[in-house]
This record gives structure tokens, C-alpha cells and sequence, in this order.
């Protein structure tokens, strides 16, 4: 919990003692209007230096947000509509600014998009190290997903008895590399390649789905690589579940 004061100072800190400094804002907030959004977000571009991560507040089901969404103890959340335009805002409002996503809620100045989350959206290979955190590594030709207890003392004390806080590696199978490939790297602005994707699952991606999605207007082609366009990224997930049905 913070005043936004404190994290102002905080941001400022920061700044004076790193090149590179980003941070996270959440709209779609309860009461929270797309004038209000406006405002909030020009104050962001006068501080930010080069990059943004601008989060849409979603209620997912089996979360304590969906639970108390549930019995009506989130009053005052934006309606579709509302939340829509606050969307449109920002991606108006950073293009002018000179930071466009490069990711769907990703914003960034030319060449300062951040190195670490790239390995992630381009299905590179990372480890997890931590409670609760995940991996994607490649070991003797093959690619494998970790994790890690999630109870920071159980983790903890699996590390001091064993020296090591991995609970296991499972490998991952050619139909969910590409899955997981397609999943991260549509999020980008620089989209997906479908010869990787057949690399991975071994048979292309369909094309009667992908022209479908060609004729809507919601993915557009350029050679080996397809991505979602500007009328394409609100409506994301419904054209992954198109292409990967």
C-alpha cells in the first residue's frame, strides 16, 4: 500500500540511479472514468523515460478479485464500453508520445523495449528461481517446464535440505511448444513466424483459419510472419483460440 506520492518519490529514486527505468499502471480501476484515465496517463508520460507496462484490470474466476467480484464487493468497476475507450486512450496517447506497445500492454521508445521480458514473449529459454516460479529450458535437445513451490518457507526448506528448489522437470511436447510459441509471441508487434511454429509442432498452422482471420481484419500477413493488427489486439485471445482449435 502506497500514496501516490510515495510512489512518485519512489519512481524518482529510481530514475537518478539507473539508465533504464520502467513502471506498471493498472486502469479500468473501480470509479475510475476514461477522463480520469486521461489524465492519470499524460502525468505517466511526463515521467516515464522509455518504457511503460500498461495493465487493463480483468476479473479472472478462483482469484480473491473474482471472489470478491462475486458477492458484490467490487462496486463501481468500468463497463465494457468504458473500459474499451480507456484502452483506445492509450494506445493513442503513448503513439503520440513516442512510446507505442510493442507488446500488448507494453510501451516503449525505439530500441528500449525491455531485454528481459522479450526472452519470455519470444519463447526463449529462462530460469526459474524462487518460490513459485516457472522455467522453460532446453537440456540435450529437448525443452522442458520447471517450477518451484509456491510457500516461500516451503521452498526454502526444500533448498536448505536438498540445494535446490526445483520440484521437477516435465517435458514439454511439440503441440504445447507451439501452443505456448503462439500464445507469447502474438502478443508482439513484431508477431509470430510460422516456420518456427511448424518447427515446433511439426505441420503448419492451419491456413483456411489463419485466412479467415486475414478477411476480418483482425491478422495481417507479411511472409513467414503473421500478427494481430490494431483492431485485432482488444480481441487477442479469440483469435488464438481460432487459430489453435
Amino acid at each position: 500500500m502506497h500514496s501516490v506520492k510515495e510512489g512518485q518519490h519512489a519512481f524518482d529514486i529510481a530514475r537518478n540511479l539507473f539508465e533504464r527505468v520502467s513502471f506498471d499502471l493498472i486502469y479500468a480501476r473501480q470509479h475510475q472514468t476514461p477522463e480520469h484515465w486521461k489524465t492519470e496517463l499524460k502525468q505517466a508520460l511526463t515521467m516515464a523515460m522509455d518504457h511503460l507496462s500498461l495493465y487493463q484490470l480483468t476479473i479472472e474466476d478462483a482469484t480473491a478479485f473474482g471472489d470478491r467480484h462475486a458477492i458484490g464487493r467490487l462496486p463501481g468497476l468500468p463497463d465494457d464500453d468504458s473500459a474499451a475507450e480507456m484502452y483506445e486512450i492509450t494506445q493513442e496517447m503513448t503513439e503520440a508520445a513516442g512510446m507505442p506497445a510493442y507488446e500488448t500492454s507494453n510501451h516503449s521508445r525505439d530500441m528500449a523495449e525491455s531485454r528481459h521480458n522479450l526472452i519470455y514473449w519470444r519463447y526463449g529459454d529462462y530460469i526459474g528461481i524462487g518460490p513459485g516460479a516457472h522455467g522453460r529450458l532446453t537440456l540435450n535437445g529437448h525443452r522442458y517446464a520447471t517450477d518451484t513451490a509456491l510457500q516461500p518457507t516451503t521452498w526454502l526448506r526444500q533448498v536448505e535440505t536438498l540445494g535446490y528448489g526445483e520440484l521437477g522437470r516435465d517435458k514439454i511436447s511439440p503441440e504445447d511448444q507451439s501452443t505456448e510459441y503462439l500464445m507469447m509471441s502474438l502478443r508482439l508487434s513484431e508477431g509470430s513466424s510460422l516456420a518456427r511454429f511448424n518447427a515446433l509442432r511439426g505441420e503448419d498452422l492451419s491456413r483456411d483459419r489463419r485466412e479467415r482471420l486475414l478477411e476480418l481484419g483482425v491478422l495481417e500477413q507479411s511472409g513467414d510472419r503473421i500478427r494481430a493488427t490494431r483492431a485485432g489486439r482488444p480481441v487477442l485471445n479469440a483469435i488464438l483460440r481460432e487459430l489453435l482449435a
